[in-house]
């Protein structure tokens, strides 16, 4: 069943969007926080701001929910009464309307919540270029702007002469710029499973890996909202079993899971073992650094330190970034990077336009694996050195507390903290953790990462006592 756009009945005030306008994006319950009103509040008030920095058209992708496709009509409709064009691209990855932005030098909007379940929707904006846009830089005024046309305290801005929107699907000339940004035509024959969760990436794999040389065994890739096979989010061991048993059940060279707006992809060997993000990381910074010799590679600060350490080895400039998408794309502009990566198997490109293509670093990855005759987790074993946690999130109800604790306790180990992003402890022994409070709830979240398993192990239980004590 469809999750209704319309206003709830209720006959409550309209919808408070600070409740659901996040730092980088929106994101809301459908019908009670994000409603066909609001889309056209915030297109209005997008379109406005965009006037002046004299854009002229908005490109707009939405995804596979059933709510999308009204939403981003309600949003085109706010556009074009503020005097814009849109050019409505239809259905979309994240990563497409990126590109979108990128080769038409427009801002753009895509509709989807990622990986949340049905009932909810949301809108990631950018400047022309796919330039990133958060509070700080514009998201905050937007909000501002159209919350006082819901509340009635201003009106749409309304331009003499109303705006267009035309159609214009871009998924082929997606798939044909990676293309001709990684070369599979001269790879060895490959076996790969692909979990596309019911999410985007059953639109947008056949249209970039339909004419590799690769045999592919597609699972979940009829385009449903509801998810029902399981969460599109892989960053959850449990929404990997599927594919990781498919992986072994037919004897495929590699497995790739991609979250919901399939701008994040993951990656299984083909002994179904899930392939660290950071070592992803690693192998594409080689390939990168192969092509632009000494140039700077981001990493954020809960990648493993096997990330730095091979970007050093290959020539390159490891920096090190705050965890989150606005930060790793202020960086790649200001520093000229050309690669970045996140632990949470988000990867960025200079090359495309500094915004992040989980279907860009998995073309790398069939790459490397199609040039050389092992298998994937030989490959994949030199980048991947030391033994990690992965984020581990615990309720509490003070997190400033905890984080008093934690520097006491760094204090006493003779430990040195840094806090570019919450609270950072190395170890003489080299072992590390990171813990960072969430900004929407009260959690922290810690990642660990030792030299093996055991100590790996001891020190998570450690601080994870702490903090749940």
């Amino acid at each position: 069943m469809g999750v209704s756009v319309r206003d709830d009945e209720t006959g409550g005030a309209a919808p408070r969007l600070s409740e659901f306008v996040k730092a980088y994006d929106v994101r809301g319950l459908v019908g009670s926080q994000l409603t066909s009103d609001v889309a056209r509040a915030i297109g209005n008030a997008f379109a406005v701001q965009l006037a002046e920095r004299d854009a002229t058209s908005v490109v707009v992708a939405y995804d596979m929910r059933d709510s999308s496709p009204e939403l981003a009509g309600a949003f085109a409709e706010g556009v074009t009464t503020a005097g814009l064009d849109v050019v409505m691209a239809g259905l979309g990855s994240t990563d497409l309307l990126y590109f979108a932005s990128g080769h038409l030098d427009m801002p753009g909007a895509m509709f989807t919540a990622s990986h949340n379940p049905a009932r909810y929707n949301g809108i990631k904006m950018c400047f022309a270029g796919a330039q990133p846009i958060s509070l700080d830089t514009g998201l905050a005024r937007v909000r501002d702007e159209a919350q006082a046309v819901l509340d009635g305290e201003a009106q749409p801005v309304v331009a003499a002469t109303p705006g267009t929107v035309s159609e214009r699907s871009l998924v082929a000339e997606y798939a044909d710029y990676l293309k001709s940004l990684v070369d599979l035509t001269g790879i060895r024959p490959l076996h790969v499973v692909v979990d596309a969760g019911n999410g985007m990436a059953g639109y947008t794999v056949p249209a970039v890996l339909g004419d590799l040389p690769l045999t592919i065994d597609a699972m979940y890739f009829e385009l449903d909202g509801s998810f029902p096979n399981h969460e599109a989010n892989p960053l959850e061991p449990a929404n990997l079993v599927d594919l990781q048993a498919e992986v072994r059940r037919v004897g495929a060279d590699i497995g790739l899971a991609f979250d919901g707006d399939a701008d994040r992809c993951f990656v299984v060997d083909e002994r179904g073992e899930p392939v660290s993000p950071s070592a992803i990381t690693a192998l594409v910074a080689t390939r990168e650094l192969a092509k632009a010799p000494g140039a700077s590679i981001l990493y954020n600060l809960i990648s493993s330190r096997a990330v730095p350490e091979i970007v050093g080895e290959n020539g390159g400039q490891a920096i090190r970034t705050r965890v989150g998408h606005s930060f790793i794309k202020a960086e790649m502009a200001r520093t000229g990077a050309v690669f970045g990566g996140e632990h949470s198997a988000h990867y960025y490109f200079a090359n495309f336009f500094n915004a992040d293509t989980g279907m860009l670093a998995a073309l790398h990855v069939l790459a490397a694996l199609g040039e050389q005759d092992g298998p994937l987790s030989d490959l994949v074993a030199a980048y991947s050195r030391y033994a990690a946690s992965g984020e581990i999130n615990s309720t509490v109800p003070d997190a400033s507390i905890k984080l008093d604790q934690i520097r006491a306790w760094a204090a006493d180990h003779d430990a040195e903290v840094d806090e570019l992003d919450g609270i950072t402890v190395t170890l003489p022994d080299g072992g590390w953790f990171n813990v960072r409070a969430s900004n929407t709830e009260p959690l922290l979240r810690l990642n660990v990462e030792a030299a093996d398993e055991p100590a790996m192990g001891a020190l998570r239980d450690e601080i994870l006592g702490l903090i749940r004590s």
